[in-house]
């Protein structure tokens, strides 16, 4: 499950730019509508500290001023407050290696969550590439896991739920968590989980 590190750190400032510019990409199709998800960005790993967007922002009006940064639990070690799911951002950073770590609220991952708790299994499609393997003829599946606003609780049930070769698991009636080594392999992934997630609610 481990990640590539990613090659150069950012400081806040130019954290706060990327993470603007990801989150209007995703505010634009509607996947993170008014203030919903949150985005986050490894600073550093000795010690951790992420850069999250903050809590109760529009997300399609970020800054680079709009991000808070925390430590390896997602608490805040600077001004603002991050979002209240900064912890969880953390505990997958920890858990994958990962650098970035998306989650967007989509009509697609909430349906899919409900209609299928126990996973959501995909194969034979090209798309798979996307996610990194190296042809369409494999079989994932993508971890459904119970809601809760605890993050410890959340952050067992997401350990427990990982799956090989697949860099995401939906919440069920809330939405996607996906992460990569760098913003843009966790934009891509985000956006290959959610065209997966769309075929499978069109079939259905």
């Amino acid at each position: 499950m481990t990640e590539t590190t990613p090659a150069a750190p950012l400081d806040v400032a130019e954290a706060g730019a990327v993470l603007a510019a990801e989150a209007a990409r995703f505010a634009s199709f509607g996947w993170m509508r008014g203030t919903s998800g949150n985005l986050s960005l490894v600073l550093s790993r000795e010690p951790l500290r992420l850069a999250v967007t903050a809590s109760g922002r529009d997300k399609g009006e970020l800054t680079s001023a709009d991000v808070v940064v925390t430590d390896s639990q997602g608490a805040a070690v600077g001004p603002g407050r991050p979002s209240a799911e900064a912890a969880l951002h953390a505990r997958v950073v920890r858990l994958t290696g990962a650098g970035a770590v998306v989650h967007v609220h989509t009509v697609a991952s909430v349906v899919m969550g409900q209609r299928s708790p126990a996973g959501i299994p995909f194969e034979g499609l090209e798309m798979l590439k996307g996610l990194g393997h190296p042809t369409h003829e494999v079989s994932v599946t993508l971890p459904v896991i119970a809601n809760s606003q605890d993050m410890t609780e959340l952050g067992d049930r997401l350990e427990a739920a990982l799956q090989p070769g697949m860099p995401a698991v939906v919440v069920a009636g809330h939405g996607i968590y996906v992460w990569g080594a760098d913003p843009r392999e966790a934009r891509h992934r985000a956006e290959v989980v959610e065209w997966l997630l769309e075929l499978e609610l069109a079939r259905r």
